[in-house]
């Protein structure tokens, strides 16, 4: 394995353990992570293309049957990716995500194809996405936010903010995320 694609897997694994995991840990992966892995590697040889993209692209749309998370090897994402839990999760292969973002169970993250907010968002570094949330359209989420559980974000979001409801409201707070984001990278 390249080196690039092992320090992607193990910054995603520092998310989860703060020590190295041992062999029976490394067993014993909860879903969740084993399709993270199994994704980064998608993801990186998508970009080298060969063999090795067509087969872990077959393996990856696998995963996604059991998993019920989509998250498409084109999408971008920083080190430091969390998926909280294995169910349902969907995001646009046109997202771009940045590190040490949080991805909680039954979110949306969505392109709109029409309209003034016709695109992927792009979400920022330490980034807190709770259950259920939906984020659609070419939004820009700004870093240090979280969105609340239920959440629906059509709009940018400014950095240091906490987005809560449906429609979304932004309510400004340094250190939005803090006490969330665990392990950063």
């Amino acid at each position: 394995m390249e080196r690039a694609l092992k320090e992607l897997i193990a910054s995603d694994i520092k998310r989860v353990s703060a020590h190295p995991l041992t062999l029976k840990e490394r067993l014993s992966l909860p879903p969740q992570l084993k399709y993270q892995i199994l994704w980064r590697k998608a993801a990186f040889y998508y970009k080298k293309g060969g063999f090795l993209r067509k087969w872990y692209g077959l393996l990856l749309d696998r995963a996604q049957e059991k998993t019920q998370i989509t998250l498409p090897r084109e999408t971008e994402a920083g080190p430091g990716l969390y998926i909280g839990h294995y169910g349902r999760l969907i995001v646009s292969p046109d997202a771009k995500i940045g590190k040490n973002v949080n991805l909680s169970t039954g979110i949306t993250i969505g392109a709109v194809n029409r309209g003034s907010k016709k695109g992927a968002p792009v979400i920022g570094d330490e980034v807190w996405i709770g259950t259920n949330a939906v984020i659609v359209g070419h939004v820009t989420i700004g870093n240090d936010v979280m969105i609340a559980p239920g959440a629906f974000v059509n709009f940018d979001v400014p950095a240091h903010s906490v987005v809560v409801g449906n429609p979304g409201v932004i309510h400004a707070k340094e250190n939005a995320t803090e006490g969330y984001i665990n392990g950063k990278v």
